[in-house]
């Protein structure tokens, strides 16, 4: 078994997460000093913001003799490793090339990009990544590719490619 984090945001990410997460700490304290009324929508930004730090956001990628596990806080989902037809590095040119352009149908702009990628060649793509270097495309047999940041990515792809 060898375990491996989700990528380090990288800058642009980081930076967007920055000013993401000060939208509902703007509406909290506009809550307590101007309107009431603001509690309810900082809430509601605060709830769909958890949701994507336990549901959409995986904390790691762990590569088994037969599996791949992604893992997030509050779910696990198991790749079979036959079912893996293959794993490699991309980067964005090879990405476009393959998929042409794409819509996001998930989370994004906060820790990441997380959920489903629609490309206008490949169809829908599972997309978990936190930077936009270091991408690793997995090809399922059966089922839709997927797209994700491990951190180390070389060596993810040489301990998945085994």
């Amino acid at each position: 078994m060898t375990e491996f984090r989700l990528a380090a945001m990288s800058g642009l990410i980081r930076a967007l997460t920055l000013v993401v997460l000060v939208v509902p700490l703007v509406l909290f304290v506009f809550a307590a000093v101007v309107s009431r009324l603001l509690l309810g929508p900082a809430l509601f930004v605060a709830a769909i913001y958890a949701l994507v730090w336990f549901w959409f956001r995986p904390g790691r990628f762990v590569v088994h003799p037969g599996t791949l596990e992604v893992v997030w806080p509050l779910r696990r989902h198991e790749i079979s490793r036959a079912n893996i037809v293959c794993v490699r590095l991309v980067d964005t040119r090879d990405l476009r090339r393959e998929t042409g352009w794409g819509l996001r149908v998930g989370a994004g702009g906060l820790w990441g990009g997380f959920g489903w990628l629609w490309t206008q060649r490949r169809g829908i793509v599972r997309m978990y990544i936190s930077r936009t270097d270091g991408l690793v495309w997995i090809e399922c047999a059966g089922g839709r590719p997927w797209l994700i940041s491990p951190e180390r990515p070389e060596a993810f792809v040489r301990a998945l490619a085994r």
